[in-house]
């Protein structure tokens, strides 16, 4: 019974190492090293090499020209289906707005109590410097537009430990004008515009622009992020 027992702790503890293997690489800005993701990880580097011989011979993890890991293509298999119809219903709405405001737009939703993640994202066709925010991006949903929009859709009570004294304030703000922002907070240099979007049967969400400047005032940014998510709830049915 014991060994059974250590046996199915052991499995658990690679599943959730591997599971958290994709995502720091899906977190990653750029390809990383075995090194890199066993510091991450916390683990051994032959702990850390185990664990992506087996995630590379299911296609969910490859290696890049110099030897460095990304994510693989067999992810995108795994991952068609998930929130296929927000996503399909969403891209147009981001696409729009995206060119419009020549600005990178997103939906973001939340994952856990703690983070959010980029579920999927549009660039703008024309612009002097477009910012890359792929899908599968996380960070805290303290910090940045898209988090903070989560947040103001949530009550308090169900804000994460880690919400400080002035961003419980910065939130109030947040949900009395309708829309969050942010500066430097996930990615340095970014500023970001962000609105609550509430859809039945999906998880609190969001929707953002980022961009290194704005053209326009954040009022107006929000204005027309809040005709794409109302335009969003309608495709949705709510």
């Amino acid at each position: 019974m014991v060994a059974d027992g250590a046996t199915a702790q052991t499995g658990s503890q690679t599943l959730s190492r591997g599971i958290r293997l994709l995502e720091i690489l899906a977190g990653a800005e750029r390809n990383l090293t075995i090194d890199e993701l066993a510091a991450e990880l916390g683990v051994h580097r032959s702990v850390a090499y185990r664990l992506l011989r087996t995630l590379e011979d299911h296609g969910l993890v490859a290696r890049d020209s110099g030897g460095r890991i990304t994510l693989g293509t067999g992810l995108a298999a795994l991952a068609s289906g998930v929130a296929r119809d927000l996503q399909q219903v969403a891209l147009p709405e981001l696409t729009d707005v995206a060119n419009e405001l020549g600005m990178t737009c997103l939906l973001a939703v939340q994952v856990d109590a703690d983070e959010a993640a980029t579920l999927v994202s549009a660039a703008p066709r024309q612009s002097m410097a477009v910012v890359s925010y792929r899908p599968g991006h996380r960070h805290p949903i303290t910090r940045g537009g898209p988090g903070k929009a989560i947040l103001a859709s949530l009550p308090e009570a169900a804000w994460p430990d880690a919400a400080t004294d002035a961003l419980r304030a910065e939130i109030r703000v947040t949900t009395q004008r309708g829309y969050a922002v942010s500066h430097d907070e996930v990615v340095p240099s970014l500023r970001s515009v962000a609105v609550p979007l509430a859809l039945p049967g999906q998880p609190p969400a969001s929707i953002a622009v980022i961009h290194v400047s704005f053209s326009r005032s954040e009022a107006e940014i929000a204005e027309r992020l809040m005709a794409a998510a109302a335009a969003i709830r309608r495709a949705y049915g709510a």
